[in-house]
């Protein structure tokens, strides 16, 4: 078995991560992240080390529907990310988990009235957040 080694990059990654918990990001943001904090990081250095926390459970990677691009959401907190349908808001960013009963639900109805099994890995609805909508009425 292969030893985890600790880098000052690999923790300022985590850094990021940490206070990201809410919204998509890229390795581009990560990147410029890095960078604003005086580490030159090779970009293959910030893939690799997310491709490592993909495989680890603490990632989630998606592609955009506007571009395609890869993005990633952290779901260390939640743990759970491939049961449940993500929400995030179009003007602020912020993803929210739909944990709820409603999950159940859905995915008895989609499989038994549509023959059809949800995979909720990469799952993103978009919208206005409460908080969004209230601020444009």
């Amino acid at each position: 078995m292969q030893k985890e080694y600790r880098t000052k990059c690999k923790d300022m990654i985590m850094e990021y991560l940490q206070s990201h918990k809410e919204h998509r990001f890229s390795a581009v943001d990560i990147h410029a992240y890095l960078e604003s904090k005086g580490q030159q990081v090779n970009p293959t250095t910030i893939y690799r080390n997310l491709e490592k926390l993909m495989l680890s459970g603490q990632l989630m990677k998606y592609k955009t529907a506007e571009d395609e691009s890869a993005m990633y959401q952290y779901v260390e907190p939640h743990g759970k990310c491939q049961e449940h349908l993500h929400m995030q808001c179009k003007s602020c960013g912020r993803i929210t988990h739909l944990e709820c009963g409603f999950m159940k639900e859905i995915r008895a109805h989609l499989l038994e009235g549509h023959g059809f099994m949800l995979e909720c890995t990469g799952s993103m609805l978009t919208g206005l957040c409460e908080k969004c909508r209230d601020a444009k009425l």
